[in-house]
């Protein structure tokens, strides 16, 4: 019966854990594809994830998610438990390398685009775009969103980003009117 009793209160932390993911991750102004991105997962593991459906097991993809939520590990089990995340800083691995590759982009590029890309305002979307009649020549794009953003405000960003994005990859080619359009190198 006690085993009953646990399972029951277990099933009914389903939704509070989330409300917990969906607020963690709106808190870090990312959307369901962005938390998808960074964890490597799907886009819909993370809307079943903020379902509040009741499982019989733990998915996988909790675990996934936690560090990009600001989570410490188990914090989602710790939640079903009846409990709260316990919150850490978002630690990226391989930091070392990260500062190499930092460094090397600072001697690269030049210092208002570096200032750019580390900045701490909310990632909205990044492409990396084949340029028509070269080879291999492509541009990258790297949308940044308002430091203090809120949710709605992210969205409307990353929308407005798309409907840019859209007429980029419809750009002529002023040279030839072959048809030729950017492709992404990232396969979208």
């Amino acid at each position: 019966m006690m085993a009953d009793m646990t399972e029951d209160r277990t099933k009914r932390q389903w939704p509070k854990l989330a409300d917990a993911i969906r607020s963690a991750r709106e808190a870090r102004g990312l959307t369901q594809v962005a938390l998808a991105e960074l964890a490597g997962i799907s886009e819909g593991s993370v809307q079943n994830l903020e379902s509040g459906e009741s499982r019989t097991r733990i998915p996988p993809s909790l675990g996934k998610v936690e560090p990009h939520l600001g989570w410490a590990p188990g914090s989602g089990l710790e939640v079903l438990r009846g409990g709260e995340p316990t919150r850490v800083p978002v630690v990226h691995e391989g930091s070392a390398e990260l500062r190499v590759g930092q460094d090397k982009l600072r001697r690269k590029l030049p210092l208002r685009v570096v200032d750019e890309l580390e900045s701490d305002d909310p990632l909205i979307d990044s492409q990396v775009i084949q340029l028509p009649g070269t080879k291999g020549a492509r541009m990258t794009v790297v949308v940044h969103g308002q430091p203090d953003a809120t949710p709605q405000e992210i969205q409307e960003a990353l929308l407005a980003w798309r409907r840019a994005e859209r007429k980029l990859h419809r750009l002529p080619d002023d040279d030839d009117d072959n048809g030729d359009e950017p492709q992404a190198a990232n396969g979208s």
